[in-house]
């Protein structure tokens, strides 16, 4: 199977329907990232497969957790830009920040955008608890597949966060485990809004995108 072809076949899976142009960006963005990865590990993922199910699609189920709409969406330690690019591809008329503090994957991240014709992007070589006060309160929406848990990800973003904007955190099947803190406390006062638990495609692999709010 060729990566275009896999890729249609998870997009499928998931109910997505892409353009011709939006299938060429991934594919530029697959090819992008391998070369990249020979000089400066941007990823330790290495093969098509793994590319298109770990990261790109790994990265569509957060499209579950978006509202309909125009919103401002930062991707926090994004890496290689995951979850925050297949995002973006999907859903063009978001504004993205892409926030990540090493400098060689920040060169990267500028240079996919660019070979992928992203507007409406910025990448923040930073952690974002060092970000500009001018982003405080600016977020409708952080998300992150970062290893952070859920009390660190509360606590570091929720000061860039809007009045009604939410954070999403993916975890894997240990989420149950972690989301035990929360259940002793009513609804009212609990972070934890709702929680998807959601198939990765060509896998058995469940991933838990938890909806959190401040």
């Amino acid at each position: 199977m060729t990566p275009d072809d896999l890729l249609n076949y998870g997009l499928n899976e998931l109910g997505i329907i892409c353009s011709d142009s939006q299938i060429q960006s991934f594919m530029i963005y697959l090819s992008e990232l391998k070369k990249w990865n020979r000089t400066y590990n941007i990823t330790a993922l290495r093969t098509d497969e793994d590319i298109i199910i770990k990261h790109f699609l790994d990265s569509l189920l957060y499209l579950r957790a978006l509202p309909e709409g125009k919103i401002k969406l930062a991707d926090i330690g994004t890496g290689g830009g995951f979850p925050g690019i297949p995002l973006k591809i999907i859903r063009p008329d978001m504004e993205l920040a892409l926030v990540e503090p090493a400098r060689k994957k920040a060169s990267f991240l500028r240079h996919i955008v660019r070979m992928i014709d992203l507007t409406e992007v910025s990448v923040l070589q930073n952690k974002i608890e060092h970000m500009e006060e001018t982003f405080h309160n600016y977020f409708d929406l952080i998300v992150t597949r970062a290893t952070f848990n859920i009390e660190e990800f509360l606590d570091m973003s929720c000061p860039f966060l809007n009045d009604s904007g939410r954070l999403v955190i993916s975890k894997g099947p240990k989420a149950e485990d972690e989301l035990k803190q929360f259940t002793s406390t009513d609804s009212s006062s609990s972070p934890v809004e709702k929680s998807l638990v959601l198939k990765l495609p060509f896998s058995d692999a469940q991933r838990h995108i938890i909806i959190l709010k401040c």
